[in-house]
């Protein structure tokens, strides 16, 4: 390296652009933007896609997320942010007017960024936003790199190690995947601070009564609190109960546990990102090795992880994964359209306690345990209504401070007996078709 590269290698900028992945610890791409780099400038986009208030949404927020899951949200990107801070750094925060894309792009140039880091993404949506933005990047020859730390694999070697095609059983997905990549664990004490953002309106992460969604005073707060601290915390204390830990079975557990859940709870953290699916594998794996005996995949607690990195490459290896028609892996069933009897299951008006408790559950936490999941989903769709599984997995998608597009979609396929498992899928017409 001669001066003159070396000059340029350490006064590049660097911008690490979160997105998902609101965390420090296993952060391949902060990483990555640190190393080298004089000035590192992390962003994250406010995406009026998913936060623009949406008055015809039958519950207060955006068309596509409730408040529970945006305070979610907020809640992590203050997290981090205060993270940051303590290093020197902080978040800075801009709102797209329209795509998040040309917000990212409009910073790269004028911040003179010669560097852009970001963890890669999976979801249709992102793959077409982070295209845009790598061309951008390209033609204007800025270094990009884009590591593989949302899930435990990359689903894109799977489908390569299974000759181009994504494995559809989850014993066949774990032959193919192994064991994950260690985590990267750095411990940050200082991150390169900020360079000038010249006259660019950077915004405090904004509170939720904030972004115009009415009147939600009279909206539960969950008790599930955003951002990677109270994620490494609650890891930590599910797996202080080394016995619980050991017997964990998915299939077991008490859904109508209310003020203790009977799971983790960690999904809205491993969604978001606040905390690394693979740091959370491993920190299981020392549990077992201190283990006499454990339970095994699939109904482990590793064993829900590869479930998770199953649905992913799935996803990402199946187009039109997300509806019925051009998916090739989805039955096509002669759904019946009824808005009335849709109505009354997703406002938990059904008149049969159980579904409607978990509906309501939804409707004020965005939250509910596994089995409670698969109740409502059975009986809206193969069960009792034989109402179109898109229908439900849009509630769920929205309501849900979990929601993750490849999980979701790849439940209610699964639990409509439209893919996956088929064992009850000969039914056409629906068992009922009123409610008591």
């Amino acid at each position: 390296m001669d001066a003159t590269t070396a000059g340029m290698a350490t006064t590049a900028a660097a911008m690490v652009w979160f997105r998902k992945g609101l965390r420090l610890h296993d952060n391949p791409a902060l990483e990555a933007a640190r190393r080298g780099a004089a000035r590192v400038y992390p962003v994250f986009v406010l995406d009026p896609r998913y936060l623009r208030p949406d008055p015809d949404a039958p519950s207060p927020g955006s068309a596509r997320a409730g408040v529970a899951r945006v305070r979610f949200l907020l809640e992590s990107l203050e997290d981090l942010d205060s993270s940051l801070r303590r290093r020197g750094s902080r978040l800075l925060l801009l709102r797209a007017r329209d795509d998040v894309s040309d917000a990212v792009c409009a910073a790269l140039k004028d911040w003179n960024i010669s560097k852009l880091c970001f963890e890669s993404d999976t979801e249709p949506y992102a793959l077409a936003r982070d295209k845009r933005v790598t061309d951008f990047a390209e033609a204007s020859r800025i270094e990009v790199f884009s590591p593989v730390s949302h899930t435990l694999f990359d689903p894109a070697e799977i489908i390569e190690k299974n000759g181009g095609r994504p494995p559809l059983t989850y014993q066949s997905f774990v032959n193919i995947a192994g064991e994950p990549p260690e985590p990267v664990m750095e411990e940050y004490s200082v991150i390169p601070p900020i360079g000038d953002t010249r006259e660019y309106e950077l915004f405090p992460v904004p509170k939720l009564e904030e972004l115009g969604y009415g009147d939600i005073s009279q909206e539960d707060v969950p008790p599930f609190r955003g951002g990677e601290t109270e994620a490494l915390k609650r890891m930590r204390e599910s797996l202080q109960d080394k016995e619980w830990v050991d017997k964990f079975e998915k299939r077991k557990g008490d859904p109508s546990a209310f003020l203790k859940p009977a799971t983790t709870v960690l999904s809205p953290y491993l969604k978001f990102g606040c905390l690394s699916s693979r740091y959370f594998y491993h920190c299981i794996q020392d549990v077992y090795r201190s283990s006499k005996m454990h339970t095994k995949p699939p109904v482990s607690l590793t064993g829900q992880l590869l479930w998770r990195d199953f649905f992913y490459t799935v996803s990402f290896g199946t187009p039109n994964f997300d509806h019925m028609k051009g998916n090739k892996i989805c039955k096509q069933i002669p759904w019946k359209e009824s808005e009335e009897l849709f109505v009354a299951w997703r406002d938990g008006r059904t008149g049969y306690p159980w579904i409607d408790a978990i509906m309501i559950q939804l409707r004020k936490w965005g939250w509910m345990h596994h089995l409670a999941r698969h109740s409502v989903a059975c009986f809206l769709t193969r069960g009792d209504l034989f109402i179109h599984w898109e229908k439900g997995r849009d509630v769920f998608e929205r309501l849900l401070v979990d929601s993750d597009w490849a999980i979701n979609n790849g439940n209610w396929l699964w639990l409509s007996c439209s893919s996956f498992f088929y064992h009850f899928s000969n039914l056409r017409q629906p068992p009922c078709t009123t409610l008591p």
